[in-house]
């Protein structure tokens, strides 16, 4: 299931192509058939999308990217060359073989000036959106591009709070670059658990996340509570890399709470989705309570009703507590899940 919304992601992506590739032929090639532009213009343009997202190359890549922007460009451009020149080539060597064209070899095979231009337009497009997707969120960058919510909107949403144990300790003992490096690789380990469980990372402030989900979509299957636990797994599964990285395996505490929300974008420069009322509040209260109450993941009552908790999580009843900024007590359960389940569920 965590693979269809990537899957989906790449069709979508070489439908694009394939109309850029159709356009092309239209504009330049009118006389042959359409379909010989899209096949050309997948070919061509997907090795560029599939080296940029790092399946394949991955430490040119990583290489590439760690240089001066000005040597980056230069090599970045003869790169992208290379790979679209072979695209087209490998387009058109299969296309004479299946005699679909009858052009000569050096036509097929030799990429004009043109396509590569075109090619490079197309993937430069895909790549800015792509980014400036992955930069704001799925949501968020939907939500925007619609403008769902330039009028405010009351709606219901879960947050998750998530928080690294820590950090001050950390920062103290090696320094602000490599707690930023520290965070940075914790908060990479968020987002696939968060993305496969149809969530959103809102924000992140200091060292902790944010991430919501609109209400029925966070507590159907429970998928805000086995985030947490995959989340904890994740860690758990990978603490040899920690050790060796950071000589540490990090520690989080989160809580998890729901209810009734306004929703508005925000801002004239720079426009963000933000999210107003007590929820949002009481979540942050509820994470605050998990360093009083020495417990690593806490819910709400409230939200645990509303849900169906996956098997093996333990339960444990805190009761009624007092949150700061709310008229009335908060009903708080503790969760648990014993080690080996924690580990399978990351595997699995």
């Amino acid at each position: 299931m965590r693979r269809i919304p990537s899957a989906l992601n790449w069709i979508s992506i070489a439908l694009f192509v394939a109309i850029s590739g159709v356009g092309y032929n239209l504009l330049f090639y009118s006389s042959q058939p359409i379909y010989i532009g899209a096949i050309f213009a997948l070919f061509c343009a997907l090795p560029v999308l599939a080296f940029e997202r790092r399946l394949i190359l991955p430490r040119l890549n990583d290489w590439l990217h760690s240089l001066p922007t000005p040597i980056f460009v230069v090599l970045a451009l003869i790169l992208d060359f290379a790979l679209i020149g072979i695209g087209f080539a490998a387009a058109g060597s299969l296309m004479k073989l299946l005699h679909i064209i009858n052009a000569p070899w050096l036509d097929m095979t030799l990429m004009p000036t043109r396509v590569y231009l075109y090619a490079v337009a197309i993937s430069a497009v895909i790549i800015f959106v792509t980014r400036v997707r992955e930069l704001l969120g799925r949501d968020v960058f939907f939500s925007l591009l619609t403008a769902r919510y330039r009028r405010p909107v009351a709606e219901e949403r879960v947050f998750l709070f998530i928080d690294l144990v820590g950090s001050t300790a950390f920062a103290e003992e090696h320094g602000d670059l490599r707690t930023q490096q520290y965070l940075s690789d914790l908060f990479t380990a968020f987002a696939e658990p968060v993305r496969r469980h149809k969530g959103a990372i809102d924000d992140y402030i200091g060292d902790a996340a944010i991430v919501t989900w609109p209400l029925k979509r966070g507590v159907k299957d429970a998928r805000c509570v086995r985030c947490v636990f995959d989340i904890l797994a994740k860690i758990e599964a990978e603490s040899e890399t920690w050790l060796q990285d950071y000589g540490r395996v990090p520690r989080v505490r989160a809580a998890l709470h729901g209810g009734d929300i306004i929703t508005a974008e925000i801002g004239v420069d720079h426009h963000k989705i933000t999210y107003f009322g007590d929820t949002v509040n009481t979540t942050a209260r509820l994470e605050a309570l998990c360093k009083t109450l020495e417990r690593q993941v806490l819910i709400s009552s409230d939200l645990a009703r509303r849900l169906e908790l996956p098997e093996g999580i333990i339960t444990e009843d805190l009761g009624d507590h007092a949150v700061k900024g709310r008229d009335h007590l908060l009903g708080v359960i503790a969760l648990h899940v014993p080690t080996h389940q924690a580990l399978k569920t990351a595997r699995g």
